[in-house]
């Protein structure tokens, strides 16, 4: 796969955390695209990457609001509206493909603390062109029609990938409650004694359904850095997840 080209010049301007907070200043907020209750729509300021045309989603107006703290049905309504948006850009045939995700913590790629999705048009790159239907098969969590949760036997990275599966888009409230059980079970003192401060969330669209990978992050194993070799859990230690998600949730 070509690299994607990184506009160095136009990064230098990107806020920090360690500046006041762009997203919390709303009526200051420029390229909105669509406003529904506490949700945003926007272009992002920051187009940093060549041939594409970078969107995010503000997820709420509280600074420090989560996936771990928003209400199950705050976050279904999270989860439609993002799906909606991701879709509508990829049903517009601009693109020859559409990225979306979500970047928390600082392990996982993201510059800025108060919540927010991206969504991001590829003009020339397949962005899936390195994925497939093999990443997101693997130990069984959960199982049922058109629905399906399981860790990753052959993840992109590893250690632990988590899948969240939909088939038919009547299930979007089950995905979504499934996201939040999983996000804050990772974000928990359950998963390895609550080590875990970082995450991602990646969504895909492929042979005909739609799927969340939750990616615990930590630090990057150098045999994917130099080899892309990515690396899992044992069967064992997979199985010890399994148990203790369900004594989290049963909890």
């Amino acid at each position: 796969m070509t690299p994607l080209v990184f506009n160095t010049q136009i990064a230098k301007g990107k806020p920090s955390n360690n500046d006041g907070c762009p997203f919390c200043d709303i009526e200051k907020l420029t390229g909105i695209i669509e406003k529904q209750n506490q949700f945003i729509w926007l272009e992002n300021k920051y187009q940093t990457l060549l041939d594409t045309y970078l969107t995010l989603i503000i997820e709420s107006s509280d600074h420090l609001g989560d996936i771990t703290n928003y209400s199950y049905e705050y976050n279904r309504s999270l989860i439609h509206y993002a799906v909606d948006k991701w879709l509508k850009l990829d049903n517009s045939k601009q693109y020859r493909s559409v990225a979306m995700f979500k970047n928390f913590g600082p392990l996982s790629g993201g510059s800025l603390r108060h919540p927010h999705l991206q969504i991001v048009g590829f003009k020339k790159a397949d962005i899936y062109s390195e994925v497939h239907s093999e990443n997101f098969t693997g130990l069984s969590i959960k199982k049922g029609p058109n629905f399906e949760v399981n860790m990753s036997l052959q993840p992109i990275m590893g250690y632990t990938e988590f899948n969240v599966i939909i088939s038919n888009m009547d299930k979007l409230d089950l995905f979504s409650d499934n996201i939040k059980d999983l996000v804050s079970f990772c974000m928990s003192e359950a998963f390895y004694q609550g080590r875990c401060k970082s995450y991602n969330l990646f969504f895909y669209r492929i042979d005909g359904k739609v799927i969340c990978k939750l990616v615990p992050r930590f630090i990057t194993p150098p045999y994917y850095i130099g080899y892309r070799q990515s690396q899992r859990n044992s069967d064992i230690n997979l199985e010890k997840i399994k148990t203790d998600f369900f004594n989290y949730i049963e909890n």
